[in-house]
Parts: structure tokens; C-alpha cells; sequence
């Protein structure tokens, strides 16, 4: 199913990308930059297009899509959290070392105080 819903909203991704490559530019970001009459993005009402509904309906797919891919995952993930197998995690690490190779890392400790000196030698 998840991947069902998924195939459709990529399909659904590309042709709202090619729909609204479609369209004619209404010149001028958002009809900003000089002339233009009343026109424009910017104002109260646009002429509906076959184009525009197509890329409503085509938006509004793409949300339902996006929402039940949403609701798929959160549904698969329902059983188990990302904090209980960071829990689960460090008791597996500690559990699986042995304890006679516990004194083995003693030579990655830093020198103790009489071992190291305290000045830099020129040898």
C-alpha cells in the first residue's frame, strides 16, 4: 500500500512541476517591477485558467498523498520509539565485553603524575 501511495505522489510531483512550467509567466516576480496593470499575482481576482484549476487539483493530490504517506509511517513506527533503542543500545555494548579484558585498555590511560614529566625535554 505505502508503496502504491508513493508511486502516485511522485507521479503526482512531476506533473505538478511540469504544470506549472506550463503556464504563462505573468511578468515580474509576483507582479512586482513597474507597469503591468491590475492584472497581476498581487491582485484581488485572476482569471481561472484551465492550467491554474489543473494545478489546484493537482496541489491538493499532492497534499492528500503527502498526509497519508505521513500517516502510513507513523502507523509502522506505532510499536517502538527511537529513545528505546538508544536505551537498548549502550546494555548490549556493556554486556558483551568481557570482564578479564577490562584491565587491557590500561595502556591508552595518560601517564600518571610520577610517569610523566612536567617539562618539556631538549634531548
Amino acid at each position: 500500500m505505502e508503496n502504491v501511495v508513493l508511486i502516485i505522489h511522485l507521479l503526482l510531483a512531476l506533473s505538478l512541476v511540469g504544470v506549472v512550467l506550463m503556464q504563462r509567466s505573468e511578468g515580474g516576480g509576483l507582479g512586482m517591477g513597474g507597469g503591468g496593470g491590475g492584472g497581476g499575482a498581487m491582485s484581488g481576482r485572476a482569471a481561472a485558467t484551465a492550467l491554474g484549476k489543473i494545478t489546484w487539483i493537482l496541489a491538493i493530490c499532492f497534499i492528500i498523498t503527502s498526509i497519508t504517506l505521513t500517516i502510513i509511517a507513523a502507523q509502522k513506527s506505532a510499536g517502538s520509539s527511537v529513545l528505546d533503542r538508544l536505551g537498548d543500545a549502550p546494555a548490549a555494548a556493556e554486556q558483551s565485553a568481557p570482564a578479564s579484558d577490562l584491565g587491557a585498555g590500561s595502556d591508552l590511560l595518560p601517564p600518571s603524575a610520577d610517569d610523566a614529566p612536567l617539562v618539556p625535554r631538549a634531548d
